[in-house]
């Protein structure tokens, strides 16, 4: 398993393998979801991800960076099921 550093960069990305930027992929998501439901049960109707706690806006900025890799490479990341 990879260490993620706290910033996400092309340079670092290009380091990865496919298997390992999908497996970070999915580590970022499964963080991302949990910090994105606990926001949508808190602010419900006036949920908005933009508006939303540093921690969360900073989940999904890493997650889409790794995401946006993951399809510039042509993989498909995986969707892990729920528990």
């Amino acid at each position: 398993m990879r260490l993620i550093p706290t910033r996400i960069n092309a340079a670092w990305v290009g380091t990865l393998t496919d298997d390992d930027l999908l497996d970070i992929e999915v580590r970022l998501h499964e963080r991302f979801s949990v910090l994105d439901q606990r926001y949508r049960r808190v602010a419900k109707e006036r949920y908005n991800l933009m508006q939303g706690p540093v921690e969360l806006i900073d989940a999904w900025d890493r997650w889409s960076r790794v995401n946006t890799a993951a399809k510039g490479r042509a993989l498909v990341p995986r969707v892990m099921p729920k528990e």
